[in-house]
C-alpha cells in the first residue's frame, strides 16, 4: 500500500513537472540569432584587433588628418587657418600640376613594360631544368631586398656620364654616350633602368609561382597538336598566367604612381625639372616651400587618381583575367 501511494505521488510530481516545461514560453529566436551574430562578431574582432590597431593608427588617422589639412593653410610652425577648397583650386589651375603628374605617367609608361618582359624572361628562363636555377632566383631577388638608396646611387655611379661604366662600354664600340641623369632627354629613361632592374626580381617571383601552377598536360597537349614554342606561349602559358599578370600590373601600377626614392636619389625632380613626379612634389611642398596644405590636397589627387585606375583594372579584368 506504501509502495502504491509513493508510485501515486512520483507520477503526480512528473504530471506537474512536465506541465511547468509546457507552461514555460520558448525563448524568443530572433534573440538567439542576435546572440550569436554578436558572438561572432566579437571573435571576428578579436582576430582583426592585432591588425587593425595598426591599420587605424597608421594609415586611417593620418589619410583623415592630411584630409583636414588639405582644407587648411598650414607651413607646419604657425596655427593652420581654415581655407576651404582653395588649395584644390590652385593646384587643379596650376600648370605644374598636370606637368608632374605627366612626368609620372611617363616613368609608368616605360617602366611597366620593361619590368613585365624581363620578369617574364627571366621567370621562363627558371622555369626549365637550367643548372644552379635555385641559386640564379636569389640572385635576381637580392635587389628587391636592396635598400632604395643604395640602388639609386649605384646606378648613378654607373650612368656617371664622364666615367660610368655604362658609358665606357658604349665608347668600346666608337658610341657617345648620353648625359643619362644629367640630361633632361636622358633623366626619367635613367630613372626607369634603374627601377626595373631593382623590381625584375619581384615580378620574376609573382609569374614563376604563376608558370608553375600550369598544368604540363596542357602544355604537352599543344606541344602534339603540333605547337611551337611562341604558339604555346601565346596560346596556352600567358593565358593561364593572366592571374600573375593582372597582380603584377596592379601592384606596379601603384607603386609606378608612388615612385619616389629613386627619383630623389638620382636627380632630386631635375635636372630643370624633367624628373618631377607627383610624391617628389608633395614632398618639396612640404618641407621646401611650407605648404602642408597644398601637398596634403595634391597627396588626395594622387590617391583619388591611383584608386580610379585600381577600379578600372578590377572591373575590367573580367575580359582578359582567366581563372581557370
Amino acid at each position: 500500500m506504501t509502495a502504491l501511494v509513493g508510485e501515486a505521488a512520483a507520477e503526480v510530481r512528473d504530471a506537474e513537472r512536465a506541465t511547468t516545461r509546457r507552461a514555460r514560453p520558448p525563448r524568443p529566436v530572433g534573440r538567439n540569432r542576435r546572440g550569436r551574430r554578436l558572438r561572432y562578431t566579437l571573435t571576428v574582432l578579436a582576430f582583426l584587433l592585432p591588425s587593425a590597431v595598426p591599420l587605424v593608427l597608421f594609415v586611417l588617422a593620418p589619410m583623415v588628418a592630411a584630409a583636414w589639412i588639405s582644407l587648411t593653410e598650414w607651413n607646419l610652425l604657425a596655427p593652420a587657418t581654415w581655407v576651404g577648397l582653395e588649395n584644390y583650386a590652385n593646384l587643379l589651375s596650376d600648370p605644374e600640376t598636370a606637368d608632374v603628374f605627366l612626368h609620372t605617367l611617363s616613368y609608368i609608361v616605360g617602366y611597366l613594360p620593361l619590368v613585365y618582359v624581363g620578369g617574364l624572361a627571366i621567370a621562363l628562363a627558371l622555369n626549365t631544368a637550367l643548372r644552379g636555377r635555385t641559386l640564379l632566383r636569389g640572385v635576381y631577388f637580392l635587389p628587391v631586398i636592396t635598400s632604395w638608396i643604395v640602388v639609386a646611387l649605384v646606378w648613378r655611379w654607373l650612368l656617371n656620364p664622364s666615367n660610368g661604366v655604362v658609358n665606357t662600354v658604349l665608347g668600346w664600340f666608337g658610341i657617345d654616350g648620353p648625359g643619362w641623369w644629367t640630361d633632361p632627354a636622358w633623366a626619367m629613361p635613367s630613372i626607369i633602368l634603374a627601377s626595373a632592374w631593382k623590381d625584375l626580381g619581384f615580378v620574376m617571383v609573382i609569374l614563376l609561382a604563376g608558370l608553375q601552377a600550369i598544368d604540363p598536360e596542357l602544355l604537352d597537349a599543344a606541344r602534339v597538336d603540333g605547337a611551337g614554342w611562341w604558339r604555346r606561349l601565346f596560346s596556352v602559358t600567358l593565358p593561364l598566367l593572366s592571374p600573375a599578370t593582372f597582380f603584377v600590373i596592379v601592384i606596379s601600377l601603384i607603386n609606378g604612381f608612388q615612385v619616389f626614392d629613386q627619383v630623389y636619389a638620382m636627380t632630386g625632380g631635375g635636372p630643370g625639372g624633367a624628373t618631377q613626379v607627383v610624391v617628389q612634389q608633395i614632398y618639396d611642398l612640404t618641407f621646401r616651400y611650407g605648404k602642408a596644405g597644398e601637398a596634403s590636397a595634391l597627396s588626395w589627387l594622387l590617391f583619388v587618381v591611383i584608386l580610379a585606375v585600381t577600379v578600372i583594372q578590377i572591373r575590367g579584368q573580367r575580359r582578359w583575367v582567366n581563372y581557370g
